[in-house]
């Protein structure tokens, strides 16, 4: 029997990011949406703002999981905002509430939840990101992660 909830994405960088990365995270937000599917990140600036904002240009769905305890810590293009207080450990709920996971460049954080993905068996699919020795597949454009991630599950 096929799931009505539809699967959810989680796309993960860093807070901080130039130009570049910021349109690459904008188009993997796009892909999602097109493709009907609901958008999770961290919720604040770089690429998560970027995925988000490139997901409500096609009527797509975001949810933003903050580090910190207050809802208005959220970039403006988050749609549901999961106010944690729990700093970097919300590493975990990202993670655990997508089905998959695009990582788009990133630091240390992005490298946490990776590592935290792989451990949970969670598809990971990497876009200028970390490649762990070849453990995290590396997409050439922002629709090929999107595609190789919709792959992974078969």
């Amino acid at each position: 029997m096929a799931s009505r909830v539809p699967k959810q994405i989680g796309v993960i960088g860093a807070s901080s990011c130039p130009p570049e990365i910021y349109e690459l995270a904008r188009e993997v937000g796009r892909d999602i949406a097109r493709r009907g599917y609901i958008l999770i990140c961290g919720g604040l600036g770089g690429v998560m703002e970027a995925a988000c904002r490139g997901a409500k240009e096609e009527g797509g769905l975001t949810v933003g999981i903050i580090p910190m305890a207050h809802k208005e810590g959220a970039n403006p293009y988050v749609d549901v905002v999961i106010a944690t207080d729990m700093g970097h450990a919300r590493n975990v709920i990202i993670v655990h509430s997508s089905d998959g996971l695009v990582a788009v460049a990133g630091e240390e954080g992005t490298l946490s939840e990776i590592a935290i993905a792989l451990k949970a068996g969670k598809p990971v699919v990497g876009l200028k990101s970390w490649d762990l020795g070849g453990r995290v597949p590396q997409a050439s454009s922002p629709r090929e992660a999107v595609e190789r991630l919709v792959g992974a599950w078969g």
